[in-house]
């Protein structure tokens, strides 16, 4: 305890002679985690820490000459810039989430709006800066803060107790791991732990960066495409079960699930406001083809709420259109539009190469 408090002493002691330079951040030596490398990392994205440099170190005098410490020192206190989650009394969450913060989690709950309200060139109290600051912890911060602080997904009990089991292994595939795995240098380098720390730590940093740009820049814009096209959907077919995009790369799942449920609550029934495919253009070139894609039971699922027709999957241009021309004469239904692309194996996605086309194949899999 002693320790501690000549600890913040010292940081105290320190901190108006620090500030005169970029201020030094601090975190610890040896096998470095994702949490610590991205906290440094998101601090680096404002102008105050722009220019920081960094040590790495357990040393208690060496960290009191740091301006700012993350995920070492035993020490949580924003107006002492110590941001340590280490400590037994640490219990700490993001507003409305129930997982215990990292180091991570604690730079971008106390520093996350500022570097969005930065990028976004808006107010800090801005509600789009909000929004995009609650999307980011819970699409990609908080998975961060489980992996470090060894919380499961699922309840590992109610996992044993339904008889669960993975069908493989994905561990090797998240940040975390991939982080980890950045500790050792590669082939014939020859880089210290620090070098090593800041390779790490950009790739994480450019990883978080890419997921706001999309949140900010294509995901947020698209709230309103969404929603436009979800009342319209009458007009383009009347089931209402298509969606259509005049344009490509519009990041529609999250938007769609929501508008679904708010319509809930109204008067119309769940098969009625359930969309089944979703059309748009694979491109924005004129002359680009057309995909229809079903919605996934949930957004992470790989499950179709329809799939496309069996007998299409896996076939391609001149043998799909035959297989489609077959079926609709022994229907007796009005032809669907030669210039099928494909449809995948599983169903989940096909194309053609004009709207109309992909349209009618969309209302043709309705059936």
């Amino acid at each position: 305890m002693n320790a501690i408090r000549r600890f913040i002493k010292m940081a105290e002691e320190t901190g108006a002679k620090r500030l005169k330079s970029p201020p030094l951040i601090g975190t610890h030596n040896g096998h470095f985690h994702a949490d610590e490398a991205l906290a440094v990392y998101l601090l680096r994205l404002l102008p105050a820490y722009s220019g920081s440099p960094l040590i790495r170190t357990r040393d208690p005098a060496q960290l009191a000459t740091c301006h700012t410490v993350v995920d070492v020192g035993g020490v949580y206190d924003p107006s002492l810039n110590r941001y340590d989650h280490h400590q037994r009394t640490f219990n700490t969450t993001f507003p409305q989430h129930d997982t215990k913060l990292s180091s991570a989690g604690l730079v971008y709950m106390h520093f996350g709006k500022a570097i969005i309200a930065q990028h976004m060139n808006l107010p800090v109290d801005h509600q789009d800066v909000d929004t995009i600051y609650n999307k980011l912890y819970g699409d990609y911060i908080e998975a961060l803060d489980a992996h470090d602080n060894g919380i499961s997904v699922y309840c590992p009990k109610a996992i044993s107790n339904a008889g669960l089991e993975k069908r493989f292994r994905d561990g090797g595939i998240n940040l975390g791991s991939l982080i980890g795995d950045m500790n050792r240098p590669g082939p014939g380098e020859d880089l210290d732990e620090d070098a090593l720390f800041a390779r790490a730590s950009t790739f994480i940093g450019e990883t978080f960066w890419r997921k706001l740009h999309a949140a900010s820049g294509a995901w947020l814009p698209a709230r309103a495409s969404v929603a436009q096209a979800y009342q319209s959907r009458f007009d383009v077919h009347p089931s209402g079960k298509i969606l259509l995009f005049p344009k490509s790369g519009i990041p529609w799942k999250e938007h769609l699930y929501r508008l679904e449920g708010e319509s809930g609550s109204g008067t119309a029934t769940d098969s009625e406001r359930k969309v089944i495919y979703v059309l748009y253009p694979d491109s924005s070139a004129a002359d680009a083809n057309w995909r229809v894609q079903c919605v996934p039971v949930t957004e992470s699922s790989f499950e179709s709420r329809k799939a496309l027709p069996e007998t299409w999957r896996g076939a391609r241009d001149s043998e799909l259109d035959a297989i489609i021309a077959t079926e609709m004469d022994a229907k007796k239904r009005e032809k669907i539009p030669e210039g099928a692309v494909f449809v995948h194996a599983s169903g989940f996605i096909g194309g053609h190469k004009t709207k109309e086309g992909a349209l009618a194949m969309a209302v043709e899999s309705l059936n």
